[in-house]
């Protein structure tokens, strides 16, 4: 295949406009918003806030704002688009028919202050996701309020916490985190008052049995673990790792971000977990990035069951409520009962599979990872040796001796028609290269990344290594130093 080889998915358009900034666009004075003035005195209060410059606003016709932000909406890669094969993340198909039901006047419009009669439907269904998702993780008590994973994390060790001090244990606030876990672990327990201690790996990229065992002790609040972790291996020794937890008086929190892998074909309560966070947004499919929207719902067993947050969806005599009254939960973590559009499309995705086909989640979606794996492991570097779940981390190990390096390899799929794959994640990996793509792929697709980064494989091999650093060429914008970028973002257009 040759290096100029346009994939189906990457058609370059002539007519596709270079885009300046709005600023960059405005030609005229900014006249484009007239407000009136303020009649009558102005207290000096309010006067402290009071415009002293003008506000800066591009002066632009409508056309032009209009065109200027649909233009941009055009380079916006999404799922619809193309592949999105980011690792440890499930970004994954998301059916229209999800779209048509959250849109239904009866669902779209309603309001979270609304008289709990007038909305007995949309709890009806949620309190039906609510039992429905306890029995995919076997965890019978959910929570659907968190609105995120992270969110998801801060609800349950708040559980965690509280159920420690009912016990009388105020002392255990240490919590143990594998070393690849992911970031927002260690920050839940940062702002539960909680302390981490890292748990490095073993050679197989699994929680190591004897370190654990080594800062298992009476301050161990709990053990933060995500499975399959992040390096795509299932913990294999998930039982006893639980058993050892509970038997030093900590409890085990899940961190759901994988349970794509999981659905319909084993469930984390049954393996020890105690608390597990759900991303409704990525196992059951809305559509996200960008920092939403997100669905976090907690499920917890008995034993942290009395300090789940309020209000809850409860089903009584008179039909569905929400209830607040409850001494030992933690409080309400969100303004709603959760974020409603995120909730009903996972209850529209769940019941198209129902509860015969859901397994067909898990399967396909580690299917596709071990295809994925299968057809680039001999030309790219694994690090840890087996059968992968639902993704798969390969590194560049290989292509490092030719002096390309993982971020060169994906910025030259960019040029070949595809998003590049999650880059330098999990940390415990130098290179790390995390291929995740999802059951709602088809071997097609797979076929045509596969194709790309064999490619890739091959310029790099025959020493055409200039172009693989030039990468991407063919964006209007070429590689950028995103690390300045996050660093030193320029925020204000300077006037």
């Amino acid at each position: 295949m040759s290096s100029d080889t346009t994939f189906k998915y990457s058609a370059t358009v002539g007519i596709q406009h270079e885009e300046a900034l709005l600023f960059e666009h405005a030609h005229e004075a900014p006249s484009s918003i007239n407000l009136p003035g303020v009649e009558g005195p102005v207290s000096d209060a309010l006067h402290a806030f009071s415009r002293k410059q003008p506000a800066g606003i591009p002066g632009l016709s409508e056309p032009e704002t209009v065109r200027h932000f649909v233009r941009m909406s055009q380079w916006n890669h999404g799922i619809e688009t193309g592949f999105y094969p980011l690792g440890s993340c499930t970004m994954k198909y998301n059916p229209r028919v999800n779209e048509q039901l959250v849109r239904l006047p009866g669902l779209a419009h309603i309001h979270p202050d609304q008289p709990e009669d007038t909305a007995q439907g949309v709890l009806a269904l949620l309190y039906e996701l609510q039992g429905w998702l306890g029995d995919i993780v076997g965890l019978p008590h959910v929570t659907l309020q968190p609105a995120a994973g992270a969110h998801g994390e801060l609800a349950g060790l708040m559980m965690i916490r509280a159920a420690l001090d009912a016990r009388g244990q105020q002392h255990r606030r240490k919590v143990l985190v594998p070393d690849s876990a992911h970031g927002t672990n260690p920050a839940s327990a940062a702002l539960c008052g909680m302390h981490t201690v890292e748990l490095k790996s073993g050679p197989d990229g699994r929680i190591d049995l004897d370190v654990l065992k080594a800062h298992l002790d009476g301050d161990t609040a709990a053990l933060m673990m995500t499975n399959p972790n992040t390096a795509g291996a299932f913990e294999s020794d998930i039982k006893e790792i639980c058993q050892l937890v509970h038997d030093a008086g900590g409890l085990v929190y899940g961190d759901g971000a994988n349970l794509n892998a999981l659905v319909g074909v084993a469930r984390p309560g049954d393996m020890g977990i105690d608390c597990l966070h759900i991303n409704v947004h990525k196992t059951f499919s809305t559509p996200h990035g960008g920092g939403g929207p997100g669905g976090g719902p907690v499920a917890v067993n008995d034993v942290l069951a009395p300090f789940l947050p309020v209000p809850r969806i409860e089903k009584n005599s008179h039909g569905y409520a929400l209830v607040h009254a409850c001494d030992s939960s933690v409080g309400p973590v969100l303004g709603s009962a959760g974020q409603i559009g995120v909730l009903l499309r996972a209850h529209a995705y769940i019941s198209a599979f129902g509860h015969e086909h859901l397994h067909q989640i898990a399967e396909d979606a580690v299917l596709n990872a071990n295809y994925v794996l299968h057809r680039l492991k001999g030309r790219y570097h694994v690090p840890f040796e087996g059968l992968c779940k639902h993704e798969c981390l390969l590194t560049d190990e290989w292509q490092e001796k030719h002096g390309v390096k993982t971020l060169d390899i994906a910025k030259r799929l960019i040029d070949l028609g595809f998003h590049p794959m999650t880059v330098y994640f999990p940390l415990i990996v130098h290179g790390a290269m995390l291929i995740e793509p999802t059951e709602t792929e088809s071997r097609e697709t797979l076929d045509a990344f596969c194709d790309a980064m064999l490619e890739i494989a091959d310029a790099c091999e025959a020493g055409d290594t200039d172009m693989l650093h030039q990468a991407p060429v063919k964006p209007f914008r070429r590689r950028l130093d995103e690390t300045q970028a996050a660093r030193k973002p320029v925020l204000v257009w300077p006037v």
